[in-house]
């Protein structure tokens, strides 16, 4: 896709417009908005910390707060961004299906007017830009199952409520569009809602970081990590879901000097390494959740993410650009597995419940100083060819087909 600017003129007075030139369809289609629009997105929770799905939506709006008027309507808030907050609050004695609800009803009422575009990142009817960051609850509740698991399913009002919502979302109407953050979500919306359903896929972005080496030591220290151990980083608010248990597997099966940080660690999991794995307890740093993952990727040797189900998977991503191999689950388990090629730019597992596979790979990244150059230089090249300034740029021309489509 490529921007571009124009000038229109009417009633004897310039007005600077954005032209966007989308080349990605059959047919160009040029459309003339407003420079700065009126955009309001809708969250649940707005800050990096919160996860990479929410780190995805601070990220773009970090780029488009800079050229339009964004308010953000959110649960919760931790960013420093120049957008004007909108907080919707519901007692948390309600269950978390009411809560969505009433934020869906809250959203449509506060969007009603006074926006150019809506761009949201939860389920319900506001909005005309739905962004989908995990597979379809029609998917996991309803496709491929018998009729008397979907029986099931529709006995329960949450599961009920969430699908109403979900649908809601997906519903088309003039001027919207449904996003997937990769390829492998939208075949996933598309198995769930059909094939005839728009969806167009805008990536994460990244951008690459410097080496610091006076926080690599800092935080390295602090983890009371000497210079000849090798740090593996785990990145996740539920380092479960990413294949911690096979990590856990494969440091055992790894020399001492290897050792292992969990950033964004809940107080259970040391709990589970205790049980489960007496002798890495002291070869394990486990990190609460914190907005300051970077200085970790700092501190680190090399990433790893073994997951099961993974729609897109940033922490990897931030790896790369962070200067770190990584090894990671393949296409079938993980969206980001579709952009890159095993031995060339990641170590791809075909199964990331192997431990001895994930071993292997993370012993020969830190031995092989032929293949490790070899992927750290091609990595390099992925983060620079997806930016957040290109998604962007990505959601402006979808944006602008939008307030066309509703004139």
């Amino acid at each position: 896709m490529t921007c571009l600017r124009s000038h229109a003129w009417g009633s004897g007075a310039a007005r600077l417009c954005y032209a966007f030139y989308i080349n990605v369809y059959p047919n160009t289609r040029i459309f003339d908005v407003p420079e700065r629009l009126r955009i309001a997105l809708l969250i649940d929770r707005f800050g990096r910390r919160f996860g990479g799905a929410e780190a995805y939506g601070v990220n773009v709006f970090e780029v488009l707060a800079q050229r339009h008027d964004v308010t953000v309507i959110a649960h919760d808030f931790e960013h420093t961004l120049p957008v004007k907050q909108i907080q919707v609050s519901s007692s948390r004695r309600w269950p978390s299906w009411i809560r969505v609800w009433l934020f869906a009803r809250a959203a449509a009422r506060l969007t009603r007017d006074n926006y150019d575009v809506v761009h949201s990142h939860m389920n319900g009817g506001a909005g005309q830009i739905h962004v989908i960051h995990v597979v379809p609850i029609r998917h996991r509740r309803i496709f491929a199952k018998t009729w008397w698991q979907k029986i099931a399913v529709y006995l329960q009002p949450s599961n009920v409520m969430y699908l109403l919502l979900e649908a809601a979302a997906m519903r088309p109407k003039p001027g919207s569009c449904v996003v997937a953050v990769s390829p492998w979500l939208k075949d996933r919306i598309h198995e769930a809602y059909g094939t005839p359903l728009a969806v167009q896929t805008i990536a994460p972005g990244a951008s690459f970081v410097a080496p610091d080496p006076l926080v690599r030591a800092r935080v390295r220290n602090e983890l009371s990590c000497v210079p000849i151990e090798v740090v593996c980083l785990l990145v996740a608010r539920n380092p479960m879901r990413k294949g911690l248990a096979a990590v856990l597997r494969a440091l055992e099966r790894l020399p001492e000097h290897f050792r292992l940080i969990v950033v964004g660690a809940q107080p259970q999991i040391k709990d589970y390494v205790s049980v489960n794995h007496p002798g890495l307890v002291s070869r394990i740093s486990l990190v609460a959740p914190t907005p300051d993952v970077s200085s970790y990727y700092q501190a680190a040797d090399v990433y790893v993410h073994p997951t099961l189900l993974d729609s897109f998977g940033l922490a990897p991503f931030e790896a790369m650009a962070h200067g770190l191999p990584v090894l990671l689950s393949g296409p079938q388990y993980c969206g980001f597995g579709r952009y890159v090629t095993h031995r060339h730019d990641a170590w791809v597992l075909t199964d990331p419940e192997d431990a001895s596979e994930i071993a292997q790979g993370l012993g020969q990244l830190m031995t092989d100083s032929v293949l490790r150059a070899k992927i750290l230089t091609n990595s390099l090249k992925l983060v620079e060819s997806l930016s957040w300034e290109q998604a962007a740029q990505k959601f402006e021309a979808l944006y602008a087909e939008s307030i066309e489509a509703r004139r």
